[in-house]
């Protein structure tokens, strides 16, 4: 079972993402954890990441999908992966799709998570007021509405993207967190039994 789960941030695809890792026994791929995993393991990728993020650059998709090329052949993701965060481009997209291509593998479902971004914002408001100082750097309104306007900019077309392939599902994200887990168990079971 290979998935993507999309849609903006704070839609809850870390939620979903470790539910789906914990039923299933796949990995959870997530670049950001990835791409740090890397640089520690100071493996060829990961030392090229870490040149560039000192730099304070964008790592480049080709060294993230060969950071993901290195990850999907650990032994945890032989059963599969759900993807968080990736692809954000319809170029990602593309190369992701070479990537798996080239192992023999293709993607069994995108789930995109539709949200309304004005009840994400309070969320983030609500959150940022009850954890006080202890609340992250980037946990604040502002931050997220940049957020959002990167992802509607960047990331609508990859739904179009895959919805051209016929493998997008989108789901209802403003649900509760187990209906929105039990969709996304209907679309993997649906997913699985044409694989």
């Amino acid at each position: 079972m290979r998935l993507v789960l999309f849609g903006p941030p704070g839609s809850g695809k870390g939620t979903q993402a470790a539910r789906l890792v914990a039923r299933h026994g796949i990995a959870h791929l997530s670049t950001g954890d990835m791409l740090r995993a890397a640089v520690a393991a100071e493996s060829p990728v990961g030392l090229r990441a870490k040149a560039i993020m000192d730099r304070g650059d964008l790592v480049p998709d080709e060294v993230v999908i060969g950071v993901i090329a290195d990850r999907i052949e650990e032994p945890d993701a032989r059963k599969g992966f759900v993807l968080d965060g990736f692809p954000r481009t319809v170029g990602q997209a593309e190369a992701l799709a070479k990537l798996l291509h080239d192992k023999g593998l293709a993607l069994d479902a995108v789930i995109d998570f539709e949200v309304d971004e004005a009840v994400l914002l309070g969320r983030v408001e609500k959150r940022a007021k009850e954890m006080g100082d202890a609340a992250r750097a980037d946990d604040n309104a502002e931050t997220l509405q940049r957020r959002l306007a990167a992802f509607r900019e960047q990331s609508a077309p990859v739904a179009d993207h895959y919805r051209r392939q016929g493998i997008l599902s989108t789901i209802d994200g403003m649900q509760e967190i187990d209906a929105v887990t039990a969709e996304i168990d209907r679309i993997v079971e649906k997913a699985s039994a044409h694989a």
